[in-house]
């Protein structure tokens, strides 16, 4: 038996990294379906990594396994855990990159997690600088090969947990923020496409207080060379600019707020 593994990480392809803990993998269970999430990740960004993880994991089939090396405190006393939930399994360190797109999951019963400290399951030497390709990808290996879960290490009952930012009501204002900014500049919000349609009547949206077009139903709605909103392919909502970046046009960050008005607010809404 063998399964499919994906790749998140923040090491970018010009150093040898993402190769080496391939041939790892492969020489471990050389049947195994290795696919590429990304490895351009902003270094040390757990945040970058959840929203990978939230934007693909459904789309993958069951049994898969997501290897996530985003490790600022590699070498440090964090934790190696790996967890199955849903149906597949999240390998990684324990410092909520695993966890910030699965809090629902987590909230409910079903899921379990072990530490990663089986000597059999590891590489013979473990270096303090590069757990992705000693620890991390023999044990999505041996996962994909089939070794049961429980087999890796004892059972881990407190992950970290690291929840998105979400989105709050101030007065007839829902409010988020911005989370990332994709490959075409396109802003990613905090806030969910559930969000917007539960607003009745027009929308008007501001980022950083600049007011946006939209919401559009597709990007050549736009104007060109003017922000505009947009439900994104992951469900949140997005600024974008038709033949553009809306991260240039704006010269906004991570952490930059976002407003939705509407002539009706709800009185309860509770992303």
């Amino acid at each position: 038996m063998s399964r499919v593994i994906t790749l998140t990480t923040d090491f970018g392809l010009r150093d040898p990294f993402v190769g080496i803990m391939k041939g790892v993998i492969l020489s471990i269970c050389p049947t195994a379906s290795l696919v590429d999430l990304t490895h351009d990740l902003e270094p040390l960004d757990i945040l970058g990594g959840c929203l990978a993880l939230e934007a693909a994991v459904p789309f993958f089939p069951a049994g898969t396994v997501h290897l996530v090396v985003v490790d600022p405190g590699v070498g440090s006393a964090r934790r190696a855990i790996a967890l199955r939930v849903g149906g597949g399994y999240l390998v990684g360190p324990d410092n909520g990159v695993l966890t910030g797109a699965l809090t629902p999951a987590l909230e409910r019963s079903g899921w379990t997690a072990v530490a990663l400290t089986a000597p059999e399951y590891r590489l013979p030497a473990v270096s303090r600088t590069f757990h992705g390709r000693d620890i991390f990808a023999p044990a999505a290996a041996y996962l994909a090969a089939g070794v049961p879960l429980e087999r890796l290490g004892p059972a881990v009952t407190d992950p970290v947990r690291l929840s998105l930012p979400g989105c709050r009501f101030e007065g007839d204002a829902l409010m988020g923020e911005v989370l990332a900014a994709d490959r075409f500049g396109n802003l990613i919000t905090s806030i969910p496409a559930a969000a917007l349609e539960t607003m009745p009547g027009p929308v008007s949206v501001e980022v950083a207080g600049v007011a946006v077009g939209g919401p559009m139903d597709c990007y050549e709605q736009g104007c060109d060379g003017e922000p505009a909103a947009i439900v994104g392919s992951t469900g949140r909502i997005e600024i974008f600019v038709k033949g553009g970046s809306a991260r240039a046009k704006l010269g906004l960050q991570r952490g930059a707020p976002v407003r939705l008005r509407s002539a009706a607010v709800p009185e309860t809404f509770f992303p």
